[in-house]
């Protein structure tokens, strides 16, 4: 059974999804070379440090939560970057066009990193921000963002791959849109998501869209139980999505001229 869970109209209060407060996350102000940050991740759900990437440079972030100070190893040209995931002792980022680029987790002291791998082609022609690695099954999750494939007013498909000695076809699994209308009335042209990740502590999928300004959750069946409505002011641009190992929840907002870059953390509670 679908689970009504959209922000409820103006003056009301606000919503979030189960387990979460929305309206009181503590804010990482991102430093300057993060301003357009976009992915994030953590190392087998550890928050001792966040590693990010942004858009525009291949670079690859490492910061302690809460502290300006940057590491970085350049791992690649210039290009638009969206996401980065870290599975089997491996980082993985992805491009916008699909392409991922790989290299060893223990290069990311490194200045520069000479081991980068990289696919082509691999994922239908499209646009691709969001990025997931299961470390339990070392397994990749890729969903498309605008893919010619898609009609994106119905159904958003995602590609999965096995991370071991070689990167494999894994599968693939589909959102029916429908789902998420239900919930929210409508999806002004079409879901549109920006970044996905596992919750560890319940298993369910948690997905944003910038675009559309929504936080969903699905279930490990990729069903649709809560749509959430963003609030505009708190999430500028949310590109990013990573949980720790308590469950807490964190999403990664890009600047603008108004706002710096920023990573908000939103405690998991009981209820």
């Amino acid at each position: 059974m679908l689970v009504l869970a959209a922000c409820k109209a103006s003056g009301q209060k606000e919503q979030s999804p189960k387990n979460y407060n929305l309206s009181t996350p503590s804010k990482f102000l991102m430093p300057e070379s993060l301003f357009e940050v976009s992915g994030i991740a953590f190392y087998k759900y550890n928050p001792d440090t966040v590693y990010a990437i942004q858009d525009e440079e291949g670079k690859f972030f490492r910061l302690a939560w809460g502290v300006k100070k940057q590491d970085h190893s350049k791992f690649g040209k210039k290009g638009d970057y969206e996401d980065v995931t870290i599975v089997n002792d491996k980082v993985i980022v992805l491009k916008s066009n699909g392409s991922l680029y790989s290299f060893p987790f223990a290069d990311r002291f490194a200045e520069d990193i000479d081991s980068t791998q990289e696919w082509k082609k691999i994922l239908p022609e499209g646009e691709y921000e969001g990025m997931f690695g299961d470390d339990s099954t070392d397994n990749i999750y890729i969903i498309c963002k605008n893919c010619a494939g898609d009609d994106k007013k119905q159904a958003v498909t995602g590609y999965i791959y096995h991370m071991g000695d070689s990167l494999m076809p894994a599968g693939n699994f589909s959102i029916d849109v429908n789902q998420i209308k239900t919930l929210t009335g409508k999806v002004k042209r079409g879901f549109r998501p920006s970044a996905l990740a596992k919750n560890p502590v319940n298993g369910y999928w948690y997905i944003i869209s910038a675009v559309n300004k929504l936080l969903i959750v699905t279930d490990s069946k990729w069903q649709v139980i809560e749509s959430v409505e963003l609030n505009g002011n708190r999430f500028n641009q949310p590109e990013g999505i990573a949980f720790d190992k308590n469950g807490n929840m964190y999403i990664s907002n890009e600047g603008d001229d108004l706002t710096q870059g920023n990573i908000l953390k939103f405690i998991r509670s009981a209820k």
